[in-house]
């Protein structure tokens, strides 16, 4: 992985392929490179730098086919020869995406038919492999066959010097899209590389094969019949993937989440009432039935479903346990059919989210539910119901927006379902519903802290540790909080249930270890006064992220930032907004890229 764009054109693809590249970066990236046909030869370019680099390295290369990548080492350190596209006998070149299992296998086949390997790639085996079939005399057959002998997941594109205008392309377990344009096409991994050409897109299901021309595209299902799939319009404009007035993409998206937060609730709050239907056409038979829930999720999208575990048990009344997506299929777990599987993803090609749903399904989980940013994914195609988040495009690897829009997603099923089963009358309702329409607003209100929170990530430049403390339903976002520190300013930073300082973490503190604890107005907080005061004493420093009306004191060692109001169920969205600016100004300080961090991939679509 991690990003793919190809283009078959009669016009030189380069600048196409580049420009498609750097829309891409924000998925994080080691290495870059292209390759194109030109007079019957490969020009191939590559370059361990970022993707400005190697539009520098390839000014003076044309070619009106080609094939770029943006990868993410997996298999390889990071280094030119291993950076893709790869070639076999200076005839084929591939890029791919994902992760070949049975590559070692492969390549030993592929040694002793004389095939030389020069990376440590599993890509270079799907080269060697496509180059083994060509003698069939169609690239495209060629490639169906090599198709049939791996193992894992592929997001492929691949070229031959002898076909000047055919590119064939491939998806199985890692997102692939094909744009259409007027004859000339294009496939990418993301449609904001190709909104400079195209809006005209293709999502390609699992499993298919598109071999395109000049004139015309050809598809071709797993099983090798040729299908016709829809071409949509896509809704993403340039104006959502450009910085504008911001110097950061993760600055610009968390100050859109006023309008992204409206965005996902407004089939809501323009009602007078809650129905089941928001969730699909089909949520109305099945919410009735089921009697827990199961919640599927990694990373931030995890933290989100540990929130919502509080909300469906104490609104809804609902058994409900969380899973990481990576752990869920690999215990034995016992399955219940009553039980609703809610999976939740930026992307919604997270692959061990992806895998851990099929997993659910398989072990007799027929009730699946999507909280998904992205229309047409294969987690939302391969869910019987569906909420789309509609936070816009998120090109920031660490995620903000997608975040709290999961999370307000999540609240309105907790509200339906407590509907359902009786746990929520009219003027509740009602009252919930209004909270909700304030919410956007209640959210602007809190971003407008920016400066204070500017001058508390001072204190946090030199420290090379942070402990996050919350309790209840805001101990998920004190994670969250640490997730974000972590991953942008690179502090080592964990979180705690605040009741669990006694039990280990206490031993940690002292005046060089900071600790943010998250302290809303609720029934928690004066337990949470006494963690406060246990660290207090230890000669901690506390940064205390207070709900109005908390009462706690600015001292020496306490640093309190009043938040302008109290949120009640809501409150973890709004505690979540001066985390997200904590790591951003905290990352100002120390210089680190904010938008790239190291080691980072923004869609995870490999194990």
């Amino acid at each position: 992985m991690c990003g793919i764009v190809g283009a078959v054109a009669k016009r030189n693809v380069v600048p196409i392929l580049v420009h498609g590249l750097s829309r891409l970066e924000y998925r994080g990236y080691d290495s870059a490179g292209l390759v194109v046909v030109h007079d019957g030869h490969l020009d191939r370019v590559r370059s361990t730098g970022r993707v400005a680099e190697l539009e520098l390295k390839s000014a003076n290369t044309y070619g009106e086919l080609g094939i770029a990548h943006t990868r993410w080492a997996t298999h390889g350190i990071p280094s030119e020869r291993n950076a893709h596209p790869h070639v076999s006998r200076n005839l084929i070149s591939v890029v791919h995406n994902g992760i070949i299992e049975n590559y070692e296998l492969l390549r030993a086949e592929l040694t002793a038919q004389g095939y030389e390997f020069t990376s440590d790639t599993d890509t270079e085996v799907i080269a060697h492999l496509i180059h083994s079939h060509y003698a069939q005399g169609s690239l495209l057959v060629a490639t169906q066959m090599a198709l049939a002998q791996l193992v894992g997941a592929y997001a492929i594109g691949v070229v031959s010097a002898d076909n000047p205008h055919q590119l064939i392309a491939a998806r199985k377990g890692s997102p692939l899209l094909l744009g259409v344009g007027e004859s000339e096409h294009f496939i990418a991994s993301d449609m904001s590389a190709l909104l400079q050409v195209t809006r005209n897109v293709v999502y390609l299901e699992e499993g298919d094969v598109v071999e395109l021309n000049l004139p015309s595209y050809r598809i071709f299902d797993a099983e090798g019949n040729a299908v016709q799939r829809e071409v949509l319009v896509s809704e993403l404009d340039n104006d959502s993937v450009e910085l504008g007035e911001y110097q950061h993409y993760m600055q610009k998206e968390i100050h859109e989440q006023p309008q992204a937060l409206a965005d996902t609730l407004e089939s809501v709050c323009n009602s007078q009432s809650l129905v089941p239907g928001i969730f699909g056409a089909e949520a109305n038979s099945i919410f009735p039935r089921i009697e827990n829930i199961l919640i599927l999720a990694c990373g931030t999208s995890n933290h989100a479903g540990q929130v919502a575990r509080y909300w469906l048990e104490e609104i809804a009344s609902i058994p409900c346990s969380v899973e990481i997506a990576s752990e869920y299929r690999y215990r034995t777990s016992v399955p219940n059919p009553r039980t609703l599987v809610v999976t939740i993803s930026q992307s919604g090609e997270t692959a061990d989210t992806l895998a851990a749903l099929n997993h659910a399904k398989e072990t007799g989980h027929a009730y699946t539910l999507a909280i998904c940013n992205v229309p047409e994914s294969a987690i939302i195609r391969q869910s019987k119901l569906r909420y789309l988040t509609r936070a816009g495009p998120e090109i920031g690897v660490a995620s903000t927006k997608a975040f709290t829009t999961q999370l307000a997603a999540l609240f309105l099923l907790t509200l339906v379902l407590a509907k359902l089963r009786g746990f929520l009358d009219e003027d509740r309702e009602q009252q919930f519903l209004h909270d909700l329409r304030h919410l956007p607003a209640a959210v602007q209100k809190v971003l407008a802290l920016g400066p204070q929170i500017a001058e508390l990530a001072r204190y946090f430049a030199d420290k090379h540790h942070a402990l996050f403390l919350g309790r209840g339903m805001h101990f998920p976002i004190a994670a969250e909080g640490a997730l974000k520190l972590k991953e942008i300013s690179y502090i080592h930073a964990e979180a705690y249930p605040a009741g669990e300082l006694k039990h280990g973490p206490l031993a940690l503190v002292d005046k060089d270890m900071p600790v943010v604890s998250v302290a809303p107005n609720d029934a928690l907080l004066e337990k949470l006064k006494s963690n406060l005061q246990e660290v207090k004493a230890r000669g901690g420093e506390l940064y205390v992220f207070a709900d109005a009306r908390t009462h706690i004191k600015e001292a020496e060692g306490i640093h309190i930032l009043q938040m302008p109001e109290h949120a009640g169920f809501l409150s973890p969205i709004l505690h979540t907004i001066p985390l997200q600016l904590l790591a951003y100004y905290v990352a100002l300080q120390k210089g680190t890229d904010v938008d790239k961090p190291r080691n980072l991939a923004k869609s995870v679509t490999v194990e």
